[in-house]
């Protein structure tokens, strides 16, 4: 299902990858397709390759994406898991993670750390999730999560503390933000954060 905070999600994504100067662009955890089929339309972008662990929503993408025109940016879809390193993915400009860590036991979150930051390590690493924060603006009882898939929600300070520590362990640096919304306290309903490999420019 398609919602308004999905579109603004992936809006805001879209944006952040076209500031990087990306040409080529990895979506991580790209389900059936949504991130991957805008990128795909974004001038400069030469190449977009998606990896997804659910074979059938593997499917459904190359479905959406057999309608896209020709002359666009070259696109690859497969069905892998986010947390090997794969060399084949290595040297790409931007990797994208759009709500998709929440998704993962804590000992997978290390492990993607490690085959994304540690191998794969692409000039640029934008990663979204939800605000805890936020949950009770979108009725959210205490104690519950947004969705029973979910093995957590974090606060803002809580995305902080990980994305710093990802950053100094991999020679990244990383630049927060809410998005989907500003409540004055609460924040967005999603944060973003966007790394920055140490030997890339600003």
């Amino acid at each position: 299902m398609t919602t308004i905070l999905h579109e603004e999600r992936l809006s805001t994504v879209v944006a952040a990858v076209a500031e990087t100067g990306a040409r080529t662009v990895l979506d991580l955890g790209c389900g059936d397709g949504d991130l991957v089929l805008r990128l795909a339309g974004v001038a400069g972008i030469g190449r977009v390759t998606g990896i997804e662990i659910d074979a059938e929503r593997v499917r459904r993408a190359q479905t959406r994406l057999a309608g896209l025109p020709a002359g666009g940016a070259r696109v690859q879809l497969a069905c892998a898991s986010l947390t090997r390193f794969h060399p084949n993915l290595a040297g790409y400009d931007c990797a994208c993670l759009v709500e998709v860590i929440e998704h993962l036991p804590q000992a997978d979150i290390n492990r993607l750390e490690r085959a994304l930051f540690g191998g794969m390590r692409p000039g640029h690493v934008i990663v979204t999730t939800p605000n805890a924060e936020y949950n009770p603006v979108l009725g959210v009882p205490p104690h519950r999560f947004r969705h029973p898939d979910h093995h957590f929600e974090w606060d803002r300070a809580r995305f902080a503390r990980w994305g710093r520590g990802v950053a100094v362990r991999n020679d990244y640096t990383v630049t927060f933000r809410d998005i989907c919304g500003a409540h004055p306290d609460l924040g967005g309903a999603s944060q973003m954060a966007v790394f920055r490999r140490g030997d890339q420019s600003p």
